[in-house]
């Protein structure tokens, strides 16, 4: 079960990274290489459902992450040998990135954006 719920996480990071055709191709290549076509058919049907029920919030994370490690565990159960590429989706699940950049002010005065270390003297016009 810890394999399917992992794995249905890894699913749910895909979708809200708005990367559906990397896991399209990911879930395809998995249920083709150790399913049935229509094994293959039907985690495609849900996965198309998913992505337009998230884009209009008519379904919340935990129905997704829910239904996909039931449907992990059920191929599991007709697929044991699929085990290795499912585990994969968890490993290998986009994450989210942030980009730290660095801001330099020259002058004098306090700048907006950036750390300001000791005193801040505020002059009015008639002080300089």
């Amino acid at each position: 079960m810890a394999v399917s719920t992992g794995a249905a996480s890894g699913v749910l990071s895909y979708l809200l990274q708005e990367q559906v055709g990397a896991l399209r191709n990911r879930i395809s290549a998995i249920f083709r290489r150790h399913g049935t076509a229509q094994e293959e058919s039907t985690a495609l049907q849900t996965l198309d459902e998913h992505t337009a029920d998230l884009a209009r919030r008519e379904i919340t994370e935990r129905a997704i992450t829910d239904t996909w490690a039931e449907l992990f565990a059920a191929f599991l159960d007709a697929h044991p040998d699929a085990r290795a590429d499912i585990d994969e989706l968890k490993k290998t699940a986009p994450t989210k990135t942030i980009n730290i950049g660095s801001q330099h002010n020259h002058g004098s005065g306090a700048f907006i954006g950036s750390d300001h270390y000791g005193d801040i003297n505020i002059n009015t016009r008639g002080d300089r």
